[in-house]
């Protein structure tokens, strides 16, 4: 078995993994290898209301810039609680989607990105239940998940998460221009 192989079975398999930014890009390649002459889209989940959950639509929005059409969530338009069920019946059947949302996790994890070819579950580190999103998806782990969760979310640095959104949004033009 080769690398690639390993690399598609760990990180493209059911489970999610624990990547650094640097892995992002071969994490996207494969995506893209898989998908080849399908339409992706990008949801963005996240609020620009809270600091540490702006990570999705600062992604939307930057992608945006680089001339991606098939972007749900941005800083002008979000995804998030109150739409995320609308936004999702409106992208078209037979896209993949690729999920990237803010989440908190262990102090180990901060920095790092869960990715799976599964999809999230929105708000769930804030007690929401809903509905799971993406074929694929990005948890990116913006602060160390604590009691008060909301807080945590508020009070989290938007240096962080928007050095995080940025590392996002190279990786995807890298691996999808």
């Amino acid at each position: 078995m080769g690398q690639h192989d390993l690399w598609e079975m760990s990180v493209l398999g059911t489970e999610r993994k624990r990547i650094s930014g640097n892995e992002l890009i071969s994490f996207f390649q494969e995506i893209r290898k898989r998908h080849e002459g399908d339409t992706i889209t990008f949801l963005c989940i996240g609020t620009d209301r809270s600091t540490g959950d702006a990570l999705g639509p600062l992604v939307g929005s930057r992608l945006e810039e680089h001339g991606f059409v098939n972007v749900v969530g941005s800083l002008s338009h979000p995804c998030d609680a109150d739409n995320l069920e609308q936004r999702l019946a409106a992208i078209p059947v037979g896209h993949i989607i690729v999920a990237i949302d803010a989440s908190l996790g262990a102090s180990a994890s901060v920095g790092c990105y869960l990715v799976s070819a599964q999809p999230l579950f929105p708000a769930q580190s804030v007690g929401y239940a809903l509905p799971a999103a993406g074929h694929y998806s990005v948890a990116a782990v913006v602060n160390v998940k604590g009691p008060k969760p909301y807080w945590t979310l508020q009070m989290t640095s938007l240096y962080k998460v928007m050095q995080m959104a940025e590392e996002i949004t190279r990786a995807i033009v890298t691996a999808f221009k």
